[in-house]
């Protein structure tokens, strides 16, 4: 699309990744990042979203997670090699504009706002209901009707969706060691939550509530696992944090493999544990079916009380991660000269983008105060999917022309495994159809437009010789 490309070397020396990156700080470690990309990951996906894959596939859900798990992993593989080869904080965006060039890693970057956007301003609703019936749980009270929704929905104000959204982004700017900590507890706090769903629905556990186990057959695993893959996005957000890790080039890969691994144990034993304590048919459809499932088991409404807390902490750190990532990119673009300099400022006191977090909370938070956001579910969907080829295609076209690049991790069956990642994404943003793809290319079209009026003109490559991998320095906050 563009003749301006950027080589990872460049990135690389521009972004100070071997170094302290940019004015940022090496604060987390492994652990903390392990922590990051679970809290990214895990949130209304399985808290709410299981009872649709559990209507798709019935007791073989638990094979749906397995072959989302096992789908997912091939983009993970070119995450995880990317994100050792160039760790730096602009993610698909960066990757992308070291294989396919400026204008490619613009419109990433435009897909990213959107799917970051509308992921966090969605999350934060769900989190409001959770709220909301949490606080009913503990005290028989419940938030005022016109405070806990927008116009469309009946309300004036989803209040709580923007004091998520708020407290987030006053964690974030108060430092990533901070914000690593926050996540890293709730991250452990959530994962402990789902164990003891776990072990409650073990202890009720019916072999004869699995059969029959696959009913409808490997069409219906199929579409189980087309619903349960959604719940594995966000491992992509750990390459963001390339720039404020503990040797990255280890920490990176290692960090997107262990989160899968442990995300895929942690859907599939929930899922076990949820129909061999109920049946599918009693899970199937159940928005709350976790809370349903403890309450019937125990014969008390304190444990859906306790469900509906873990569900409050999850989705508010996967609020934390995403905005986290979100001000990543856009410090990376800005750094770049695609976006305005505000974006890349950072603050010698607290090391972190503070006027960028800021202008980030306020825009995610008016979509989730007052719009609808399932008009555009399947938009950011198959904008999801279109940066996942594009990352699968970035190490393919990288293998090709820096073979020498230092890569701490490479993805095994190269070439089959990004290719089959792909192929699997073309597929499934086939099957969101053509009216999707309609609203997809105007989408496109206007980011294509932006970058014509500001991003060209205001490029970094624009004003410097080539191959001048000098930085800008950076204005403090």
């Amino acid at each position: 699309m563009s003749s301006r490309i950027k080589s990872p070397q460049q990135l690389l020396a521009e972004s100070g990744a071997d170094l302290e990156g940019h004015g940022l700080r090496r604060t987390m470690g492994l652990f903390q990042l392990v922590c990051f990309g679970v809290g990214a990951i895990v949130g209304t996906g399985i808290f709410v979203g299981l009872s649709g894959s559990v209507a798709e596939a019935g007791p073989a859900v638990v094979l749906s997670f397995v072959l989302a798990a096992i789908t997912c992993v091939f983009t993970a593989f070119s995450f995880a090699e990317l994100g050792g080869a160039i760790p730096v904080s602009g993610s698909s965006y960066s990757f992308a504009y070291a294989s396919l060039g400026e204008q490619a890693a613009f419109l990433v970057g435009w897909c990213l706002l959107l799917e970051y956007g509308v992921s966090v301003s969605a999350v934060a609703v769900g989190w409001s209901q959770y709220v909301d019936e949490l606080l009913e749980s503990l005290t028989g009270l419940r938030l005022p009707a016109a405070l806990t929704a927008g116009p469309a929905e009946g309300g004036v104000v989803n209040l709580p969706a923007v004091v998520v959204i708020a407290l987030a982004a006053g964690l974030l700017v108060r430092g990533v060691r901070e914000s690593a900590r926050a996540t890293a507890a709730m991250a452990v706090l959530k994962i402990g939550i789902l164990l003891v769903f776990c072990a409650v629905g073990f202890s009720a556990f019916r072999a004869g509530h699995l059969s029959p186990f696959a009913g409808h057959g490997v069409a219906g695993i199929t579409a189980g696992a087309s619903v349960a893959f959604f719940s594995y996005i966000g491992f992509d957000a750990i390459t963001t944090a390339g720039e404020e890790v503990r040797d990255p080039r280890r920490n990176v890969p290692l960090a997107i493999l262990i989160c899968i691994g442990i995300v895929t144990l942690l859907y599939g034993a929930v899922a076990l544990s949820a129909i061999g304590a109920l049946g599918a048919d009693a899970v199937a459809g159940q928005p709350a079916a976790l809370s349903l499932v403890v309450d019937r088991v125990t014969g008390s409404s304190t444990g859906g009380g306790i469900i509906a807390f873990g569900a409050v902490v999850a989705i508010a750190s996967v609020v934390l991660a995403v905005m986290y990532g979100q001000t990543r990119i856009l410090l990376s673009m800005s750094r770049d000269g695609l976006v305005p300099r505000v974006f890349e400022r950072v603050s010698p006191r607290s090391a972190t983008p503070v006027a960028n977090t800021w202008i980030v909370a306020a825009v995610f938070a008016v979509p989730a105060a007052f719009a609808p956001l399932d008009v555009v579910v399947d938009l950011t969907t198959i904008g999801t999917l279109a940066v996942m080829a594009v990352v699968n295609l970035a190490v393919i076209v990288l293998r090709r022309r820096h073979p020498g690049l230092k890569r701490s991790f490479r993805v095994p069956l190269f070439p089959l495994s990004p290719l089959l990642g792909i192929g699997f994404c073309l597929y499934l943003m086939v099957g969101t159809g053509w009216t999707t793809w309609v609203q997809f290319a105007v989408f496109l079209a206007a980011g294509a437009l932006l970058y014509a009026v500001y991003g060209r003109r205001h490029s970094r490559l624009a004003v410097t010789a080539p191959g001048d991998g000098a930085a800008r320095a950076p204005r403090g906050a």
